[in-house]
C-alpha cells in the first residue's frame, strides 16, 4: 500500500464512518478500484484507521466524555458494547472472510438503502431527548442492533441510529449515542487487531503491531492515515448531525440504492472482483 493509497482510504473512512452508508463497504470497494493487493497489512489498516475517527468523536464531545460525575454514562456505553465484543470475538474469522466480498457489500448496500427510505416514517414519536434518560436496557438493545453491522456493507452508524430510534430516542440523540458507542467498539476492535489477533496471511504468524513496524512505509501509512481520518471525520460528524436534524435519512437511502446497483453492475461486468 502506497502513502497515496493510504490517504485515499483514510479520506473514505473519515467521510463514511459516521454516515449511514457503511465505511467498511466503501473501503472494500475503494481498495478494489485502487488495485490494492489484499495483504495482512492492508486488512489491518482498514481496521486501525478507525483510531483517527474515534479521536474525532472524543474531541468534538470532550465535555461529555470527560464529565466523570456522570458515571452512568460510561456504564451505558460498556453495556452497549458488550454484544459486539462477544460476537466479534467469536466470529472474527468469518467476518474476515466476508470483508473480502464486494458482492456482499453491494447487496447489503442496496437492501440498507431501501430501509433508510422508510425509517423516518417508522419512528415518528420519540420520547427521549437526553442521554441521561437512556436506560441500561435500552443501551443493551441498541448494542444488539450494532451487531448487525458486522456484515460488510451494513452501516454501524445506521444500525445503531435505527436501534436508538426504535428505542424512542430522537434522531439527533440516536446519532450522538451512536457516535459515543463507536468509541469503545472501534477502540476494542482496533486494540484486538493490533495487540491480540494473530495475522498469518503470508504463512508467518505476526501481531498487528509487528505488521505496522515491519517497514517504514507501513508506519508512515498508519500515522498519516489516522491523521487524515481524524480531520475528515471531524467535518463529517458536524455535517451529519445538522443534516439529519433537518432532512432525515432518505437521501442516504437513495445514495445506497444507486451505489449498490452500480456495484452489482461492475461486479457482473467483471470490472470488480
Amino acid at each position: 500500500m502506497s502513502i497515496f493509497q493510504a490517504i485515499i482510504i483514510a479520506i473514505v473512512e473519515g467521510l463514511t464512518e459516521f454516515l449511514p452508508i457503511s465505511s467498511t463497504g466503501h473501503m472494500i470497494i475503494t481498495s478494489s478500484l485502487l488495485g490494492i493487493e489484499k495483504s495482512d497489512f492492508t486488512k489491518l489498516f482498514e481496521v486501525v484507521i478507525q483510531l483517527g475517527a474515534i479521536l474525532a468523536v472524543v474531541v468534538l464531545y470532550w465535555k461529555r466524555f470527560f464529565d466523570f460525575s456522570r458515571w452512568q454514562f460510561y456504564v451505558k456505553l460498556l453495556i452497549g458494547v458488550l454484544p459486539a465484543l462477544i460476537l466479534g470475538y467469536l466470529f472474527s474469522d468469518k467476518i474476515d472472510e466476508l470483508l473480502e466480498s464486494p458482492t456482499v457489500v453491494a447487496v447489503t448496500m442496496l437492501l440498507g438503502g431501501v430501509v433508510l427510505l422508510f425509517v423516518d416514517d417508522w419512528f415518528k414519536r420519540p420520547l427521549i431527548d437526553a442521554d441521561n434518560k437512556i436506560s441500561y436496557t435500552k443501551s443493551f438493545i441498541i448494542g444488539c442492533w450494532q451487531v448487525i453491522a458486522m456484515i460488510p456493507g451494513v452501516s454501524r452508524s445506521a444500525a445503531t441510529i435505527i436501534g436508538g430510534m426504535q428505542q424512542k430516542l430522537t434522531r439527533s440523540l440516536a446519532a450522538e449515542f451512536s457516535f459515543f458507542l463507536a468509541v469503545p467498539t472501534m477502540f476494542a476492535a482496533t486494540a484486538y487487531s493490533i495487540v491480540l489477533k494473530k495475522w498469518k496471511g503470508d504463512g508467518v504468524v505476526k501481531h498487528g503491531y509487528q505488521l505496522i513496524m515491519e517497514s517504514h512505509q507501513n508506519m508512515i501509512a498508519f500515522v498519516v492515515g489516522n491523521v487524515v481520518a481524524f480531520v475528515v471525520a471531524m467535518l463529517a460528524i458536524r455535517f451529519f448531525i445538522n443534516y439529519l436534524k433537518a432532512y432525515g435519512f432518505k437521501v442516504f437511502g437513495i445514495y445506497r440504492i444507486i451505489a449498490g446497483l452500480l456495484l452489482l453492475f461492475f461486479i457482473w461486468s467483471g470490472y470488480l472482483k
